[in-house]
């Protein structure tokens, strides 16, 4: 099960809940993926004044987690007043810590991200911080206080996938004992497969099913990818080869050679 702060779930599928056609099309592809978890932007809700109540109703009818976000956030200040924020209003002490750098990459400015996380982390809150697949800035936010990593795969609503592939398998063997969730850039379900296929905990994702020709139907193949990379990593996969292995033994097999006349 998906060990988040000490809280478990059957669920390794995180969904965000923006950009949905419908209300209807969201809770209906929540339901298909099973995710226990949804994200939600504290700014966009609160610019809509929770217009905004319908969608809370939703979301309590779905009974899942909410873990409010800090997106659009560009200083360890910002951040960290939108967190408290968040922590007021959904009553929860659990924050996705997303600090930006640049609006076109939307790449994590990773000096206000360790920044943001320490002092979020010494008020008691469980930070689960939106980082790159950098190796020193994950040591920085472990020594933070964050007990969840969340490296991105590639830039948000890029779907392109693991553009960095190694360095992702290297932050998992450098950490084998913290909850490791790729958040942004996938696209395609088979993208989730792989990264469970890394060993990774989870996948959050929100472009590839909100912005789907069928949100639902989408939904449903994110889940069964994540599931089936992840049986696929704890079955043990097979490890590449320069040479070819013959599925066949060929210990004992007869050799026939043609006698020409």
């Amino acid at each position: 099960m998906l060990d988040i702060y000490g809280e478990r779930f059957k669920s390794r599928l995180l969904l965000g809940t923006a950009q949905y056609p419908s209300p209807v099309a969201l809770k209906q592809a929540v339901e298909a993926s099973s995710a226990e978890i949804v994200t939600v932007s504290l700014r966009r809700e609160s610019a809509r004044a929770r217009a905004g109540q319908g969608f809370w109703e939703l979301i309590e009818q779905l009974g899942v987690r909410v873990l409010p976000n800090t997106a659009g956030c560009h200083t360890a200040k910002e951040a960290v007043a939108t967190a408290q924020m968040a922590r007021e209003l959904f009553g929860t002490e659990w924050i996705n810590l997303e600090v930006i750098a640049n609006d076109d990459t939307l790449q994590p400015e990773l000096f206000g991200l360790v920044e943001a996380a320490a002092v979020l982390a010494a008020d008691g809150f469980k930070v689960l911080p939106y980082t790159t697949e950098d190796l020193s800035a994950a040591e920085k936010l472990a020594a933070a206080g964050c007990n969840v990593l969340m490296p991105w795969a590639s830039p948000i609503g890029s779907a392109r996938g693991l553009v960095n592939r190694d360095a992702l398998k290297t932050l998992r063997a450098y950490f084998p004992e913290t909850t490791l969730i790729v958040d942004a850039g996938i696209g395609a379900p088979s993208h989730a497969a792989e990264t469970m296929e890394l060993g990774y905990d989870a996948v959050l994702l929100n472009t590839a099913v909100a912005k789907a020709g069928d949100p639902v139907n989408m939904a449903k193949a994110f889940a069964r990818a994540v599931e089936a990379g992840r049986l696929g990593f704890e079955a043990g996969l097979t490890p590449p080869r320069d040479m070819a292995l013959p599925s066949t033994p060929v210990a004992g097999t007869p050799f026939f050679k043609k006698i020409l006349s």
